[in-house]
């Protein structure tokens, strides 16, 4: 964790609630799996606490309510996602503190959260996944990112768990490919990488004048026109002018794992076979999740329907 991302707290307490800070975010990054989650928690707690100009210990609610509501670098005020964001991020960082004993209580506690209605989350069906493979270029970016799609879907696997990937992830075990992941929560494994998902990415390297068994064992999977590592930011923006032009909505990265869940689901997979192939913690998390993608069936409207002569 480098230097610039520690809150400028008060000159005699720089050392000690840096250190915290420093010590939250590291957690934060192993639990969580993700640096951009990490990078957003550090910016808000630069953002307050840079506003304030107090130490942790001396926050109150009423300055937590002012910035979580208050409008942000754009001028406009926050949504209620946004605000929900906002008061998340600062009560983890008290609660790490209390834990800490470094202070003994957490003034997000006295506030109420706005309440939010999410977009529910949506998985593509297997004829949205056959339009959008077919709007990509037959070009190096184009076949590059079409090989990263192909392994989203096949592999069901998290953003930064699959462009994070290097050549020495991926290995031969007589004449089957397999990948070795870094999940969320500290979790990793070793699984088969579907046959289509490695004939497109050794199809993406030669695109770009590349071969596997010749990439050092630290080299990017993903290979950029700019050079080094492909930035998945730089893949979203790409991703949705496909999405557009296969008259899909937009959608983030995320639904290629919603996609991978709800396909294995549709094609007769059990919730527990689901469940081990998303690494998730419980039976119960597959449930929740696949009934929010597939919504909730209701069997009673067609009696109800024909009774009313509709």
């Amino acid at each position: 964790m480098t230097r610039n991302t520690a809150v400028a707290f008060l000159a005699e307490d720089l050392v000690g609630w840096e250190r915290s800070l420093v010590a939250f975010l590291v957690e934060k990054e192993r639990r969580s799996g993700s640096k951009r989650t990490v990078q957003g928690y550090s910016g808000m707690l630069q953002d307050f606490f840079g506003r304030v100009q107090i130490p942790p210990d001396q926050v109150t609610p009423q300055q937590v309510f002012v910035w979580a509501h208050g409008p942000g670098v754009s001028g406009k005020d926050p949504s209620p996602i946004t605000i929900g964001a906002r008061m998340a991020c600062l009560s983890s960082f008290f609660r790490f503190l209390i834990r800490m004993g470094m202070v003994t209580t957490n003034p997000c506690d006295q506030l109420e959260r706005p309440r939010t209605s999410p977009s529910p989350p949506r998985g593509l069906g297997p004829d949205e996944v056959r339009r959008l493979l077919s709007v990509i270029p037959d070009t190096p970016v184009g076949i590059r990112n079409r090989a990263i799609i192909l392994t989203l879907v096949l592999t069901g696997r998290r953003r930064e768990e699959v462009f994070r990937l290097t050549a020495a992830d991926i290995t031969l075990d007589s004449g089957v490919s397999f990948y070795t992941y870094h999940g969320k929560g500290g979790k990793s494994g070793r699984r088969e990488l579907p046959r289509p998902a490695y004939e497109a990415l050794k199809a993406a390297l030669w695109a770009f004048g590349c071969e596997l068994e010749e990439l050092p064992p630290d080299a990017p999977l993903w290979p950029s026109t700019a050079g080094g590592a492909l930035r998945s930011a730089t893949f979203y923006a790409t991703l949705q002018s496909y999405f557009k032009k296969a008259g899909l909505p937009p959608a983030g990265i995320h639904i290629f794992r919603h996609s991978a869940a709800k396909l294995r689901r549709d094609c007769g997979e059990t919730i527990e076979q689901v469940s081990s192939f998303l690494d998730h913690s419980s039976l119960q998390v597959t449930t929740t999740y696949l009934r929010r993608l597939e919504g909730q069936e209701d069997r009673g409207w067609g009696p109800v329907a024909q009774a009313i002569g509709v």
